[in-house]
């Protein structure tokens, strides 16, 4: 079985490298490769998609590496192969993004990324550092992962989706701020869990073992 991690050039995926082919060495479950070859993803038994920075800066790069995002939609809606985005990877699964001005995203979940805006002012955004995860809706991936369990966030936009039963987690910041989203075969984290010690470890593990 082979991983692979979108290389887009947006951000740094060392981090995210390292923890995937740990677990997947505890765990079994096989190769993890990071790459931009369409092929390479078109093949993959499940794919991640990373991002850093601004939505249409990330939007853009995914869409100037030629054939990447053509590649990633043929696995996941023509293949069935697991799928997880992480942070602004995350947020593409959107309808649409409105950081500085409106931007589609892929629409795989419905709803909008907007800027977080707490109910109290002293609350600062970005919303960064580590939050109590609060489970809305089970799922193979939150096995051994409870509400309570913490989580490393840094961003200062969040996903608003159109339908409750796609939120499968949020967190608390000033008013409720969306974790986790999921339908089918596809996931998305707007926590950073290379970055989340055991909680974001035994994601990944999950992940790396479900067989939608």
């Amino acid at each position: 079985m082979t991983t692979v991690i979108v290389d887009y050039e947006s951000g740094n995926l060392h981090s995210a490298e390292k923890a995937f082919q740990r677990m997947a060495a505890e765990t079994g479950t096989g190769d993890v490769i990071v790459t931009a070859d369409p092929d390479a993803i078109r093949h993959a038994d499940r794919i991640v998609l990373p991002g850093d920075g601004a939505f249409p800066a990330c939007r853009a790069a995914l869409f100037d590496h030629r054939g990447v995002h053509e590649a990633i939609d043929e696995a996941v809606h023509t293949h069935a192969r697991p799928f997880l985005g992480i942070c602004i990877g995350m947020q593409m699964l959107a309808t649409r993004g409105m950081e500085y001005h409106e931007t589609p995203g892929f629409d795989w979940i419905g709803g909008t990324v907007a800027a977080i805006t707490p109910a109290d002012p002293a609350l600062k955004v970005p919303h960064m550092g580590w939050n109590d995860l609060v489970i809305d809706h089970p799922h193979p991936v939150l096995d051994g992962i409870a509400t309570g369990d913490h989580a490393y966030f840094v961003h200062s936009y969040h996903f608003r989706v159109a339908d409750p039963a796609h939120r499968l987690a949020h967190v608390d910041y000033g008013g409720a701020i969306t974790a986790i989203v999921g339908r089918d075969t596809i996931l998305g984290t707007q926590f950073h869990p290379e970055k989340s010690q055991q909680t974001g470890l035994r994601l990944i593990a999950n992940f790396l073992r479900w067989q939608p």
